[in-house]
């Protein structure tokens, strides 16, 4: 069985391709936003998002120390998507739900302004692209955006999305857990999709 943060990375690993577009609409200390430029090599690119200056520096960096030269830093909510990328369609996504890591605990990402995100992005995603949600729920207001995404998800169009829920039953403490939204039709809109 695969760790939470690989088992993440082996479901875009799957379908993600060079060239492609995506997304880390949390990027934090960088780690997911370094893993997907790898994935869609020098002529792909990666949009990754976050509200923190602290999470953007820190990206930044990391970007830098690698030569790494195909993402666009958005210090924005990922709600926001739709204000950057316009009729492009993408092979995936990734969200980290919580705090940022090292950072302000008191930070975290709220259901109303995730639902939206993960919406926005199903618009834009191509056939078979992914979207991949961590939620990491020990936290105050943790349990109440895990309940919120779950039950957002489930309503998805069974013709449309597969939904996939990944998680370890017998460990303690809230540990996190994976929701992958594969969608599996095309937009009229993205004629280009294969």
């Amino acid at each position: 069985m695969k760790a939470i943060v690989a088992y993440s990375h082996q479901l875009l690993k799957d379908i993600v391709q060079h060239g492609d577009i995506v997304i880390d609409a949390t990027c934090g200390n960088g780690n997911d936003t370094i893993f997907l430029s790898g994935l869609v090599g020098k002529f792909g690119k990666v949009y990754a998002f976050d509200i923190q200056k602290q999470a953007i520096a820190k990206t930044k960096i990391l970007l830098e120390k690698n030569n790494i030269n195909n993402v666009e830093l958005i210090e924005d909510g990922h709600e926001k998507v739709t204000h950057y990328i316009v009729n492009q369609p993408i092979a995936g996504a990734i969200f980290n739900l919580g705090y940022l890591p090292n950072g302000d605990h008191s930070i975290i990402t709220v259901p109303e302004t995730t639902i939206h995100a993960i919406s926005s992005m199903l618009a834009l995603l191509k056939r078979r692209g992914r979207i991949v949600i961590v939620i990491y729920h020990g936290h105050a207001g943790g349990t109440t955006e895990k309940n919120e995404v779950l039950a957002y998800c489930e309503q998805l169009d069974q013709e449309k999305y597969q939904v996939l829920q990944y998680q370890f039953i017998n460990q303690i403490n809230k540990p996190p857990f994976v929701i992958a939204i594969e969608k599996t039709y095309s937009n009229l809109s993205h004629t280009l999709t294969p």
